[in-house]
């Protein structure tokens, strides 16, 4: 293992704990300040994700912007390639897809403008560590070519890291919001 690999696993183990922490004393309401984000947007196709293990759950927020707009969830296809997006709907039929996460059933892919990003750490500066796969960083590159493509980082706020090792692939977080506080990169 490489020392920048190292170096991720442990701020990843770190991360883990403090979110794991994070979720198990959450109540209601932690998507409500990614729900007024979402409102100045409306209509702009979004990607969100299924929450797994201890994530923060978008679910609320997507359910409101799938009433103005087309909302999806990602797919992997395959490992080292970027991901798909499918159209989701609340209480649609979904099945399980990798990693334990569900997708739906069939399959209607576009390509989001905003994507609602899960994440292990991040850094105030837009700096996010993920679980290691590279997906989100492929896609958002593969995004970010052909258009403008917004990345809000959705976490707890106790998965905030002062510092993450980074890697020139590593793509930027543009907004960052938790159950307090959204974050402004351009501004921070």
């Amino acid at each position: 293992m490489t020392d920048l690999a190292a170096t991720k696993e442990a701020a990843r183990k770190a991360a883990f704990a403090r979110r794991a922490t994070a979720q198990a004393a959450a109540g209601p309401g932690q998507s409500a300040l990614l729900s007024s984000v979402l409102a100045g947007y409306r209509g702009v196709p979004l990607s969100g994700y299924m929450p797994i293990r201890t994530e923060i759950n978008p679910l609320p927020a997507m359910a409101e912007a799938a009433a103005y707009g087309p909302v999806a969830i990602p797919v992997i296809q395959a490992k080292g390639e970027p991901l798909d997006f499918s159209r989701w709907e609340p209480d649609m039929p979904l099945k399980p897809g990798p990693f334990g996460a569900q997708i739906p059933e069939t399959d209607d892919f576009f390509e989001p403008e905003i994507l609602i990003v899960p994440l292990v750490a991040f850094t105030r500066d837009g700096g996010r560590l993920g679980y290691g796969g590279g997906f989100y960083d492929r896609t958002l590159e593969r995004l970010r070519a052909r258009r403008a493509t917004l990345a809000i980082g959705f976490a707890f706020a106790a998965q905030q890291a002062d510092t993450l090792p980074q890697e020139p692939t590593d793509q930027p977080l543009d907004l960052i919001v938790t159950e307090r506080e959204v974050i402004d990169i351009a501004r921070a």
